[in-house]
């Protein structure tokens, strides 16, 4: 039994078979965006609902926390009390000073400088020879060449500047708090503190990162700290979204910024 051919006319050339998966994309990507298009449509004069309160370690891509814990400590009772070491007593330091304990720092940043320098730099030089006497001298007046005359002269001059302008001015405001926990006691008591906290509106994420190290005696009654006393600050504020994406220049022009030399 021969073995069966495929049929000319279903065979596609190879140009349009490249074509066939991003036309299909295309078509995807159309529908899709027609159903969003049918879903505003259909929200018209509707305010937006709320979404329905739920369980969220039942929520796709939920994932549980890791903190830095301290150590479980088990609970005893001291003789003729009532409390137990783990119970939080009337007297009792509340502020943060053990591994996973959160306090609030305080971000106060107003910060200024100016800075402009100028430069010049200018030198010149010049020097003359002649050598017409000695030529004249030693061939009689009479010169054997036509392009050598003997009262022909040697004159060099130079001239060097150089001139530099530069001038900083800067100026950064910011002002907002964050809770932040503590990842790690030092053996000299200070605290290692780290927080993260991201806020998103619409499309536009708002990211801010501080970590540092601090005293627990810096640490005030009500749990803050001021971010001006956190020893090796390190302090990230910026956001990422479409309106960062728009702000940054495309990668093609960073390419050609970092290689080009002019």
């Amino acid at each position: 039994m021969s073995p069966r051919k495929a049929n000319p006319m279903l065979t596609l050339p190879a140009s349009l078979s490249r074509l066939f998966p991003l036309a299909t994309a295309a078509l995807v990507a159309a529908g899709l965006g027609g159903c969003s298009t049918l879903d505003s449509l259909a929200s018209v004069g509707e305010a937006p609902k709320l979404s329905a309160i739920s369980d969220a370690t039942a929520q796709p891509g939920y994932r549980p926390a890791s903190m830095p814990m301290p150590e479980v400590q088990a609970a005893s009772y001291q003789p003729n009390s009532l409390f137990s070491s783990q119970a939080k007593g009337f007297f009792k330091d509340q502020r943060a000073h053990r591994i996973g304990d959160i306090l609030t720092v305080m971000v106060t940043i107003d910060d200024s400088a100016k800075i402009s320098n100028t430069t010049a730099r200018s030198r010149d030089s010049e020097s003359e020879g002649s050598v017409g006497g000695v030529l004249g001298s030693i061939f009689g007046g009479n010169v054997p060449l036509a392009d050598v005359e003997a009262s022909g002269a040697i004159t060099t001059a130079g001239s060097l500047s150089d001139t530099g302008t530069g001038s900083v001015n800067r100026s950064e405001a910011l002002t907002t708090q964050v809770a932040v926990v503590v990842t790690q006691v030092l053996p000299n008591g200070n605290l290692v503190i780290e927080g993260h906290q991201e806020v998103r509106v619409n499309f536009e994420i708002r990211d801010m990162i501080i970590a540092g190290v601090v005293r627990p005696e810096d640490v005030q009654s009500d749990n803050t700290i001021e971010s001006s006393k956190i020893a090796e600050a390190r302090i990230s504020y910026g956001g990422r979204g479409q309106i960062t994406q728009v702000q940054q220049p495309r990668y093609g022009q960073q390419v050609a910024d970092a290689i080009l030399p002019f």
